[in-house]
């Protein structure tokens, strides 16, 4: 009897852990990355499949173990979603550590949930352990993902292959792009010489800072919420050497006026809102605003409550009319942070809504071609590598 219970024990024990790692993951990614409405063909304007370069700054899908080249039914971006929306280009971005009981507010650097996610996903061993080693991991894969796509996806590095993925894709409409960049810097494990391993992987913008401060800077959601370090300085002016972007998101208020002070080269906000529509400690004040305008930068508007306080396409486009009035219609983009794990107003197949919330704020068409990824495309341009 007490041989058939232990074997009993052992079979369960085993289902069990097959059960965690086939469906754990799965279940993980559905309900981190939600949406509140579910678009089924929605309304689109007339000419919204005419929209030349459709694009967003920010996307957090290659953190979840997911093939991008297949269309799931959860989540916010994979490729064939994109080609549905007449998306052009996403900029897939790396998430190497996150807190537990993560917030935007107050946030330490003591637990590692990354960690855990690459365990279930089964990760290489390195990964669970090396947030280096995770981070380049995820930057092979969208590589991967491009080199298995059969040509419907690219991986853009420079101006260069930015103007000849914009030439291929008037040709063909179900052309796919994306880029790579880095939320938070703690991945380069302080060691200003990581920098160039990252920039030959691909990587090409870099947001300093995450939810937690680290040896380059202080984050809007840190402990101290202080500004660069000497590191960190260096690390921006090696950043600029490369024609790597610099991304605000996440940054503390003195990080960004420091970030003003040591460069005069044009930044971006990947994903955010503004105080001015949204006022909380995630959010651009009027102040920063009003200077990444003076550079030529670019302004990426969210579509999660936090960042714009609301949960539809219009409190969306009520940020975006605010920025454009701050700081003129060519400045302001996409920013959704989709599959970052939030709770979206829709996946990349409602992008419609968006441009019918944008129309109900006075926007012209010209204008939103400009929101909806002209503005993307051409401070990418602009401020890329050139080869």
């Amino acid at each position: 009897m007490g041989r058939k219970l232990f074997r009993l024990f052992l079979i369960l024990l085993v289902l069990g852990v097959i059960g965690f790692f086939v469906f754990a993951p799965g279940i993980v990614d559905k309900q981190q990355n939600k949406v509140t409405l579910k678009v089924k063909n929605p309304h689109k304007v007339s000419w919204y499949d005419s929209v030349p370069f459709i694009a967003d700054l920010h996307c957090d899908a290659l953190l979840w173990d997911r093939n991008n080249l297949k269309r799931h039914e959860h989540g916010h971006v994979d490729i064939p979603r994109m080609q549905e929306a007449n998306m052009a280009f996403q900029v897939f971005t790396i998430v190497s550590q996150t807190p537990k009981n993560m917030n935007i507010e107050h946030n330490d650097d003591k637990t590692d949930n990354i960690a855990l996610l690459n365990f279930a996903q089964l990760r290489p061993i390195k990964d669970w352990f090396n947030i280096k080693s995770r981070a380049l991991h995820q930057c092979r894969d969208l590589f991967t993902t491009a080199d298995k796509s059969d040509g419907r996806f690219r991986v853009i590095r420079n101006q260069e292959e930015m103007a000849l993925f914009i030439n291929d894709r008037e040709k063909n409409r179900q052309l796919t792009a994306g880029m790579l960049g880095i939320e938070g810097a703690h991945c380069l494990y302080d060691d200003l010489n990581n920098l160039k391993e990252f920039y030959d992987a691909g990587v090409r913008y870099i947001g300093l800072t995450h939810f937690f401060d680290n040896a380059w800077a202080g984050s809007a959601h840190g402990i101290n919420k202080g500004g660069l370090t000497d590191k960190g300085k260096a690390l921006v002016k090696q950043m600029d050497s490369l024609h790597m972007l610099i991304d605000l998101a996440h940054a503390s208020t003195k990080t960004i006026d420091d970030i003003f002070a040591v460069t005069q080269r044009p930044v971006l906000i990947s994903h955010t809102g503004v105080k001015g529509v949204c006022d909380n400690n995630r959010n651009l004040s009027d102040a920063h605003l009003l200077e990444i305008g003076k550079r030529n930068g670019l302004v990426g508007i969210g579509l999660w409550e936090t960042a714009v306080c609301g949960t539809d396409a219009s409190a969306t486009a009520k940020s975006i009319r605010y920025v454009a009035d701050k700081i003129g219609v060519d400045k302001v983009a996409l920013g959704s942070d989709f599959d970052g794990a939030i709770t979206a107003h829709f996946d990349v197949t409602g992008l419609p809504l968006i441009v019918e919330a944008l129309l109900k704020e006075g926007f012209s068409k010209e204008d939103i071609y400009k929101i909806m990824g002209g503005n993307v495309r051409d401070f990418l341009l602009r401020n890329l590598p050139a080869k």
